[in-house]
């Protein structure tokens, strides 16, 4: 059984849509949920499902004992599902290929830092563009700018608010999201016994 760390920072949506996707399934489960936000829905989420809510602070997430703590876990996968930080270099190479985040537009467009849930729908619909969607990629050292894994359309109407694309990216986002985890979990080879 393959172990997936998840962290988010809000209402936790993809992080139930996820636990729930991988509930019954052989191929893995989530093992905890790290939130550097402790007012966060998804630690109620999370506690639902009687997973591990972990909160912690920004400057604990820089520290030696968080990434010595996340190599006791030994997660074979690490999703951001809505999570702002900036992960630290030393826990990105200590997972190379094994961090994944989702990014609610087509990347390039749209990234970086400050680029996030209504910022990037607003901008979408500000700069007149007529389709946006979804981007799963690896994360690096450098805010939305790993390989792109996956991405998925979706067009937008000239009469489409912000919030009308926002409804049309997690639709997007609950469809696909659980399934390309999967995806990568089964090209991820299952850690040999030593028996």
């Amino acid at each position: 059984m393959k172990k997936i760390v998840i962290f988010a920072s809000g209402s936790g949506t993809n992080a139930e849509n996820i636990i729930k996707y991988f509930k019954n399934k052989a191929i893995a489960n989530v093992v905890a949920v790290f939130t550097n936000n402790s007012n966060a829905k998804v630690i109620e989420r999370a506690k639902n499902f009687q997973i591990p809510a972990v909160i912690f602070t920004k400057e604990q997430l820089n520290k030696g004992e968080f990434l010595q703590k996340m190599n006791d876990l030994a997660p074979d996968l690490i999703v951001l599902a809505g999570f702002l930080l900036k992960m630290p270099e030393s826990i990105v190479e200590a997972f190379p290929d094994k961090i994944i985040n989702i990014h609610p537009a087509l990347l390039p467009k749209y990234g970086g830092k400050g680029m996030y849930g209504m910022n990037v729908h607003q901008a979408v619909v500000e700069n007149k563009e007529k389709e946006t969607g979804i981007t799963i990629h690896y994360v690096n050292e450098n805010y939305d700018e790993g390989h792109i894994i996956f991405q998925k359309k979706v067009t937008v109407l000239v009469s489409d608010s912000p919030e009308v694309v926002a409804e049309k990216i997690h639709e997007l986002e609950q469809q696909y999201f659980p399934s390309v985890i999967e995806d990568l979990l089964t090209s991820i080879p299952l850690p040999t016994s030593n028996l």
